[in-house]
């Protein structure tokens, strides 16, 4: 599919989406506890089916009921020999271990971008928790065969936090006893916030989180076969971020769902529009922002790699060099996107320099239209969708549809509030 952008203006009030962050992290609690859990504000994006899709494979059914959905589980109960985890890198990192519960054969498979994406994390840690594991030189189909026992374990948490996650569920749902999960070089510790806020709020056992160093699970048991679990899901700083720099760069917007006091790593994006100098007005229940002259900055993303295409459009309209911190946690996204954000703002006459882990963006007056890809990456669609809201002429953008990963009502959204936006199946 094609968007075509026209220069326009947002204008007016609208609620962020449901973050997937939250839902798939709500999934997982709903099937390794034992009971009823219903889940409020649920997010309809891929990855959140994906996540639903799943925790029935693994022995969960569920329902949909208006705004609501109402998830049964008895633990992992393995009803076939595979998960599929389609694009979600989310899915894929965390329920592999959580499937590994499991003394079935199980096969992880994956389809896009996963298919490229390493998985020697399970090569290396798995059989340490008595897991049979099996990979394609490191990557996809994976075999599985548990069931995992936890164990006094070291991990690398550099590549990504998700990993930690999918092993933090696994203890949590296995009752672990006495034993610690010890981290070195953990990247996006405050998704690991939202992990432990997650396991709480679902009655499930927590451990002890020792300065994100060590995660201690002590040897008191937890009973989780309560009664009903309720669980709203928050709105999505990730997606809530192209709606608040759309807004800077041409528009007067209010953004409502949006926790202030949210764990999750997005939410920094208001750091980075504040040093932009962006005129934006917070209150608990919403934000205003308006359309505004805007500086250069300097931004720390590795904790919040997500941020690094909605800031690379924001920091197009930024008088001066942006500095942008991270870009060694870029490589294994749906693209590499610090190469693909550099390629395709650089139709749009925008310059971006790469220096070791940095990213330089020379901010302009106005961008160029023309044509880019989204390279089937949800994230570069909606950031060259905002910053073609000021380009010279309209702006094409191939593989939207891209955005159903994360936000399938984006151009939805964006329309509402008065952007020129008209789509077209490319086929």
């Amino acid at each position: 599919m094609n968007a075509v952008v026209s220069p326009s203006q947002l204008k007016g009030i609208i609620t962020a989406p449901a973050s997937k962050s939250s839902m798939q992290r709500a999934c997982a609690a709903a099937l390794i506890r034992h009971g009823e859990t219903v889940l409020y504000n649920p997010g309809t994006s891929n990855d959140d089916k994906a996540a639903l899709n799943i925790i029935t494979q693994l022995g969960a059914n569920y329902e949909a009921q208006g705004d609501k959905i109402i998830i049964r589980s008895n633990g992992v109960k393995a009803l076939g020999d595979t998960i599929n985890c389609h694009e979600s890198g989310l899915s894929i990192r965390m329920f592999t271990s959580i499937a590994a519960l499991s003394d079935k054969k199980i096969t992880v498979i994956g389809s896009g971008s996963l298919s490229k994406r390493p998985m020697d994390f399970f090569d290396e840690v798995l059989p340490q928790l008595a897991v049979q594991v099996k990979t394609n030189e490191g990557y996809l189909p994976l075999e599985i065969t548990g069931p995992l026992q936890p164990k006094n374990i070291l991990v690398d948490g550099s590549l990504s936090s998700q990993y930690l996650t999918g092993l933090l569920f696994a203890y949590s749902a296995a009752n672990a006893n006495d034993v610690t999960i010890k981290v070195k070089n953990l990247s996006s510790r405050p998704y690991v916030d939202l992990t432990l806020k997650v396991l709480e709020a679902h009655g499930l056992k927590v451990p002890e989180n020792k300065n994100y160093e060590e995660f201690y699970f002590s040897g008191s048991m937890v009973n989780n076969r309560q009664l009903t679990v309720n669980y709203t899901v928050e709105g999505d700083w990730s997606g809530g971020a192209f709606l608040l720099v759309g807004a800077a760069i041409a528009g007067n917007v209010t953004v409502k769902g949006l926790d202030l006091s949210s764990t999750q790593a997005d939410k920094a994006v208001l750091q980075a529009l504040m040093q932009a100098g962006a005129n934006i007005s917070i209150s608990e229940e919403e934000m205003e922002i308006k359309e505004s002259k805007l500086k250069a900055f300097h931004f720390n993303a590795t904790d919040c790699p997500d941020l690094f295409p909605p800031l690379v459009a924001l920091a197009s309209y930024c008088e001066g060099t942006t500095v942008i911190e991270g870009t060694n946690r870029l490589t294994h996204k749906e693209s590499n996107r610090a190469l693909s954000l550099q390629q395709e703002f650089g139709k749009m006459g925008v310059q971006i320099k790469l220096q070791d882990d940095l990213m330089l963006i020379q901010g302009k007056s106005q961008v160029k239209g023309g044509e880019v890809s989204s390279h089937n990456d949800h994230r570069i669609a909606m950031a060259t969708a905002v910053a073609g809201l000021k380009a010279d002429k309209d702006l094409v953008i191939t593989g939207a549809e891209a955005v159903d990963k994360s936000y399938p009502q984006f151009w939805d959204h964006i329309q509402l509030l008065g952007a020129k936006v008209s789509t077209t199946d490319n086929k």
